[in-house]
């Protein structure tokens, strides 16, 4: 045999290649290489012959193409002829998490194991490990010792909001007179439509008290020299007011309002809520502190029947050495309806919540393309804690039915059916109501500012402070106990994103739930002591610039 010549045969510039040699079916190469006879192949049956030819198709190059459509659908003839229609499969769908409130189902399956669970150690009296530690904090907020110069005018401001919103006025407006050497009047507190409170500053505040505590700092008068008010007729309405935007740092009131300050010798700030920036200079926020930590305390009244209650609370918890706790709870009708949030009241408690966003926030809940998801508020942590969670919640971190329990709070909402989940775990659990007479609250009963400030003094003392929920009443208190309780705030915040998570799962057993409330307690208790960062409120972490750090051997004195 001659191999095939791959050059052209006769002179033509552009030759077709030479065709493939024909192969004889006879031979095949064999694999030592030679070209011997082929072996002859045993007969197949026809269904291996159809599978061969189908094989060999579907390796060719373009032969898939035209057949995976054909086999695809050959398939699904098969397998829908295999189904039979006559049955429905059955889709189990559960509600998305947090849609549903599920925390009564949790508390009956975990009751039994909760009421049976004697490992509780004492937990009142071992839940502060890094309060105790020492190395902490004292207050530092030293008073000046020398005079004051001459004036440059009076400012005027009206207070808005409830108590704590109230004290941020004032405590801002001290620092804002003593920036700009100004006589602070005393704040006029502006009658709010939701708190319904006319009480004035001295019905809250012991005035003399705070007048005198600032003398050698900040000027401060009960109203306006009579011969100054004559230009404006007397009248305080007539007198210049500054619309200041919220937030606004120290420096613009030295830009701004000095100047006009200088030339008119009075001003009025209206309103004055959140009106300063928490980030200041350090002359300004020692101002802050001495205002907020030293010179501002209650009027008599409120201050004697507090510190009662105080008392009555020590008393009664004289078993765990007088130590108790206080939750601030904050499940009124008008928190309940301003979060969306659904509970277990069914369409009824859904009619009446509308009704009730309708008569505080007329037409806000209700705006063209504002959508609320109930479940996605809850799951975000963003709902009140029912009384019943806050129990669960409680029993979990170790505190039994012994326990004394001091509750603050406004009516509670559908306060008989709510309620008792929260008395079968904690029995021992007292209320202003409870602790004081019908008489001694009588001067208070109408007045939520001064209820308010009752709740504030025995909270204040307690061992453990537990939050609820966000606000001005439990970031004040847990500033306050810090500057206290050595730079530590005493105070229990739940993680409630984490807490709708495990009320939402019915699933928990009762050691694993308690493992995760331990966890969370653990977590505040590191957290208590916490430095103020640029803006944060100096009125929730006094350290450091109200507070100096303590050396081993003060701490050990």
């Amino acid at each position: 045999m001659h191999a095939y010549n791959r050059l052209p045969s006769s002179g033509h510039n552009t030759p077709s290649p030479p065709a493939s040699p024909l192969r004889s079916p006879r031979y095949r190469r064999s694999k030592a290489g030679r070209f011997g006879p082929a072996q002859l192949q045993p007969g197949r049956t026809l269904p291996q012959r159809l599978a061969w030819l189908l094989l060999s198709v579907l390796l060719r190059r373009q032969g898939i193409f035209l057949f995976a459509p054909l086999i695809y659908i050959s398939g699904m003839l098969l397998y829908m002829g295999s189904v039979s229609f006559d049955v429905v499969p059955v889709i189990s769908h559960r509600p998305a998490p947090g849609s549903v409130y599920r925390s009564p189902q949790l508390y009956s399956k975990l009751r039994p194991d909760m009421d049976s669970d004697n490992s509780s150690a004492d937990a009142i009296s071992t839940i502060w490990k890094h309060a105790y530690k020492g190395g902490g904090w004292r207050p530092c907020t030293n008073k000046s010792l020398g005079g004051l110069p001459d004036t440059n005018g009076y400012i005027y401001v009206e207070a808005n909001g409830g108590l704590n919103q109230q004290r941020t006025s004032i405590c801002n407006a001290v620092a804002v007179a003593g920036y700009l050497n100004a006589t602070l009047v005393i704040p006029n507190f502006h009658f709010h439509s939701i708190w319904r409170d006319p009480s004035k500053f001295r019905d809250i505040y012991d005035e003399d008290y705070f007048i005198s505590n600032l003398e050698n700092d900040v000027r401060v008068v009960n109203k306006i020299p009579a011969y100054i008010m004559e230009r404006f007729d007397q009248n305080m309405s007539n007198v210049y007011n500054f619309r200041i935007k919220a937030w606004s740092p120290i420096q613009y009131y030295r830009d701004a309002v000095l100047p006009r300050l200088l030339e008119e010798k009075v001003i009025r700030i209206s309103p004055f809520a959140n009106r300063l920036s928490f980030d200041a200079p350090p002359a300004v926020q020692r101002l802050r502190c001495m205002a907020n930590y030293e010179a501002l305390r209650f009027s008599s009244p409120i201050l004697t029947l507090g510190e009662s209650l105080v008392a009555r609370m020590k008393e009664r918890s004289a078993n765990n050495g007088g130590k108790y706790i206080s939750v601030h709870l904050r499940f009124e009708e008008d928190m309940v309806a301003f979060s969306c949030c659904v509970f277990d009241g069914g369409e009824e408690e859904s009619a009446n919540m509308r009704a009730a966003r309708e008569r505080g926030w007329k037409g806000k809940f209700t705006k063209p393309g504002r959508v609320i998801r109930p479940g996605a508020i809850r799951i975000n942590g963003k709902c009140p804690l029912t009384p019943l969670e806050v129990g669960l919640m409680l029993r979990g971190m170790g505190f039994d039915r012994s326990t004394y329990i001091y509750l603050a709070s406004g009516k509670i909402y559908n306060a008989e059916k709510n309620m008792a989940p929260l008395l079968e775990m904690f029995p021992n659990l007292q209320t202003k109501e409870m602790l004081a007479s019908n008489e001694e609250l009588a001067a208070f009963k109408n007045y939520s500012s001064r209820m308010a400030a009752i709740d504030y003094t025995v909270c204040l003392h307690s061992e453990v402070f537990v939050t609820t929920q966000g606000g001005n009443f439990p970031h004040f208190l847990m500033g306050h106990r810090r500057y206290l309780y050595g730079g530590h705030s005493k105070t229990i915040r739940p993680d409630k994103r984490k807490l709708a998570l495990l009320f939402d799962n019915p699933n928990i057993g009762w050691k694993s739930f308690k493992r995760q409330m331990l966890n969370m307690r653990s977590h505040s208790d590191s957290k208590g002591y916490e430095l103020k960062r640029p803006n944060d409120s100096i009125y929730t972490f006094p350290c450091p610039d109200c507070m100096c750090r303590t050396n081993k051997s003060e701490a050990t004195a």
